[in-house]
């Protein structure tokens, strides 16, 4: 009888790809974990219970069918997990690397909640993906059957690649139009390349461009071509353009040099790992190296600076948040990780100001917990007499994005927005009040997670598609 290659959770331990030392990986931008081999992969997926109702595969944003993919790597047939894993999400590989599985499909894995430590669910997800490409498996998208219809898609980040994707296996023609000189979005310029390299995303970029999707680069919309012009050229438009303007920190001497924007600072380091020549880099005015970095923030985005900064030869790197670790919304993972490189945290710190010009200090005001506010989290209270100043030659702000005022930027004051600034589009079509005009991500969300937008661009591929298919249908009779 043939040994069962599941349920093996009570005599495997959970064991996570290993982790490069600190001392090495703060030298370096390469991915901080090694790959699983063959058999530890096979492995950690027997440890899968198979449950009846995959509390991972209900709380993955992209219903991904994660138990029969673990089974299929158990059994050796990594082809077939592939197929299964491409079927629902667009990207594997670069959800198995940044998806924060800690609050998501392994946060919620039952044999977690049982005692036994969860499945590694993440490390699967990208051995599987990286294996497909190393063996040839992943092809460039082949229509059955061209359409004439076009699409312009606003936005190479991955909301419109993944929506990209699905319109081109429709047959359907399909353009991108993005302001950087890359296509990925904030996967190409935000994240750094230690969570993911750059190579992960391009290949998948240059996929689909083999598949037949246009992209129009260094492209400004706004400014270098009409949103008008964009609709006139194509049967639908789709906006998925993120958000990239940076919250403000106010407070005394906050316009001083040396206090700059996180999506300055990542991009720039992001640039150098092309090898691109970066002016501001080049002048120090974003260089960590040899300074004392304070980074304000509690988000993921805060962790992409803290472990940049390391890396870039800082003196020290500190970071600022006014809530204390167990509230804080970043990555408890990317937490961790950070503390291991030489990372300080200084919990329930707010800053209220800054001093020098060039700056030289943060103003730090020691906070407490309060009671609950409307999201059901602690509010920071400042505590009377507790302040000090935190000596600083480079602040970054790291206090979360916002979205542009599209219809400003674009001369569309029918471009309906929420009060916070996003476009208002139907829930999971993405409709706006513009006939065919759709949105998704970032830009309808607020700021939010890479799964998330890959989700919203599939849903509303499948909406641009029946949307045509009506104009179709209409035209025919």
């Amino acid at each position: 009888m043939a040994k069962q290659p599941m349920l093996t959770f009570v005599s495997v331990q959970r064991d996570m790809p290993e982790k490069r030392e600190a001392e090495t990986r703060r030298e370096d931008f390469h991915e901080i974990y090694a790959e699983y081999a063959d058999a530890k992969a096979k492995e950690q997926s027997s440890r899968c219970s198979q449950c009846g109702v995959p509390y991972c595969q209900s709380h993955c944003p992209l219903h991904n069918n994660i138990p029969d993919w673990l089974r299929l790597t158990a059994e050796g047939r990594l082809q077939e997990a592939y197929d299964v894993s491409q079927a629902t999400n667009t990207f594997p590989e670069i959800c198995g690397r940044i998806c924060p599985q800690d609050r998501l499909c392994e946060g919620n894995c039952v044999i977690e909640q049982s005692g036994h430590g969860t499945v590694t669910i993440g490390a699967v997800e990208k051995y599987i993906t990286d294996t497909a490409w190393d063996e040839g498996w992943v092809k460039p998208v082949t229509p059955a059957q061209e359409r004439p219809e076009s699409v312009g898609i606003i936005g190479a980040g991955p909301g419109g690649l993944s929506a990209a994707d699905v319109l081109r296996r429709a047959g359907v023609q399909v353009t991108v139009y993005d302001r950087y000189d890359r296509g990925g979005g904030l996967m190409t310029y935000g994240i750094p390349g230690f969570k993911l390299e750059k190579d992960v995303v391009m290949r998948r970029i240059d996929q689909l461009e083999q598949g037949g999707v246009a992209f129009v680069l260094n492209c400004d919309v706004g400014k270098d071509i009409t949103f008008e012009e964009i609709r006139n050229k194509h049967n639908a438009v789709m906006i998925a353009t993120g958000v990239y303007k940076s919250r403000d920190l106010p407070g005394p001497g906050a316009g001083a040099k040396g206090i700059v924007r996180a999506i300055d600072y990542l991009t720039a380091s992001n640039r150098l790992c092309f090898g691109d020549t970066v002016e501001e880099f080049e002048s120090g005015d974003l260089n960590a190296e040899g300074k004392q970095v304070v980074v304000i923030g509690g988000g993921d985005t805060a962790m992409d600076c803290v472990r940049t900064a390391i890396r870039q030869g800082a003196k020290s790197v500190k970071c600022l948040y006014r809530r204390d670790r167990d509230n804080m919304p970043g990555s408890q993972r990317e937490v961790q990780n950070a503390e291991e490189e030489g990372v300080v945290f200084e919990w329930l710190s707010a800053p209220q100001g800054f001093a020098g010009d060039p700056v030289s200090a943060v103003k730090v005001q020691k906070m407490r917990l309060g009671q609950p506010d409307a999201t059901g989290r602690q509010s920071p209270e400042p505590i009377e007499g507790a302040e000090h100043d935190e000596p600083a030659d480079l602040v970054i702000k790291a206090l979360g994005f916002e979205p542009e005022d599209l219809p400003t930027l674009w001369g569309q004051p029918e471009l309906e927005v929420t009060r916070w600034g996003t476009i208002k589009a139907e829930f999971t079509t993405g409709k706006t009040a513009m006939d065919g005009v759709f949105a998704v991500g970032d830009i309808v969300r607020g700021a939010s997670l890479v799964v998330w937008a890959i989700r919203d661009g599939r849903d509303s591929a499948e909406a641009i598609l029946d949307h045509l298919n009506a104009a179709q249908s209409i035209a025919a009779e």
